[in-house]
């Protein structure tokens, strides 16, 4: 295989809560278009990344990294509140939806004043307890809000509920999964007209009950380091012979990715797939977010 910085298409998610951020700011979509999500490097069936460049042009990521890929990155843009949910670990996930749990970290990129999120829950409950505040619609009560700035970061681990709320623009890098369970939705119709579909027996059955303290696990430009993925952020990065792929986020400015005798212009708002075995660094006034899979990106 052909090693260079392969630069990857978007997959866009028009999602009731999503916003104009992503169209408006980082060159997503067309002008003024909603985007709840733009999926910058995926391999699932809901959706697959497509390479914009050099002699793979045209291919499916999949198809060149022979099967899925670990890990799944995404730009989240929340104008409206998102459901309260939770996500599976893998034997859960394994046993009824046929794919990888999913734990998820998140990098805020911006924020409105006042902006929050939901970090798990405000005390202990049981299952009975939990569900007898849902049947009153009273569910918010026993949640955990956060505040939120530009700069933090969130690991979210399965099993733990969560939300993201209005106002909210960020990074997620997850596990390959597209497995969510909703509890809560705020009564809202969908595009349907109708309440979107809640699956509050199976979140029950894999969410933490206990009280949850939120902690920024950010140290230094390391953002989260977990078995599924090593997550930082960089002005500039330089890599000989990488052990696995990695992936480059462009948060913000524009320069270069040299590798061999060829430069690929990166700016804010880019996606570049980095094939494992290549040396690359890059050049220019840069924002980056660098993903590998596991504890690797250091290797």
């Amino acid at each position: 295989m052909d090693l260079y910085p392969m630069k990857l298409k978007p997959v866009l998610k028009n999602i009731i809560w999503g916003g104009t951020r992503l169209a408006n700011e980082y060159g997503k979509g067309e002008l003024n278009q909603k985007i709840a999500e733009s999926w910058e490097l995926c391999t699932h069936p809901n959706g697959t990344s497509v390479i914009e460049n050099g002699v793979y042009a045209g291919k499916n990521l999949d198809e060149l990294a022979g099967g899925k890929l670990p890990v799944m990155i995404k730009f989240i843009d929340a104008a409206q509140d998102l459901s309260v949910q939770v996500h599976p670990d893998n034997e859960y996930a394994a046993k009824y939806a046929g794919e990888p749990g999913k734990t998820e970290m998140w990098y805020i990129i911006g924020c409105e004043p006042g902006a929050q999120l939901v970090y798990g829950l405000n005390a202990d409950y049981t299952r009975g307890q939990l569900e007898d505040l849902i049947k009153a619609g009273k569910f918010e009560s026993c949640l955990n809000y956060v505040n939120v700035a530009p700069g933090d970061v969130f690991f979210i681990p399965a099993g733990l509920i969560h939300a993201i709320g209005a106002g909210i623009l960020l990074a997620e890098i997850q596990q390959n999964s597209d497995t969510t369970y909703r509890l809560y939705d705020y009564n809202r119709p969908g595009a349907d007209g109708k309440p979107r579909e809640l699956h509050v027996g199976q979140a029950l059955d894999v969410c933490i009950k206990t009280k949850s303290e939120y902690k920024n696990p950010r140290t230094g430009a390391v953002l989260s380091e977990c078995e599924y993925f090593s997550v930082s952020k960089q002005s500039s990065i330089s890599v000989e012979h990488s052990k696995s792929y990695i992936s480059v986020i462009c948060l913000d400015g524009e320069g270069g990715i040299n590798c061999g005798r060829e430069r690929y212009k990166i700016k804010k708002g880019d996606s570049y797939f980095i094939p494992a075995g290549a040396d690359f660094n890059t050049a220019g006034n840069l924002d980056l977010i660098i993903t590998a899979p596991g504890e690797q990106l250091n290797a």
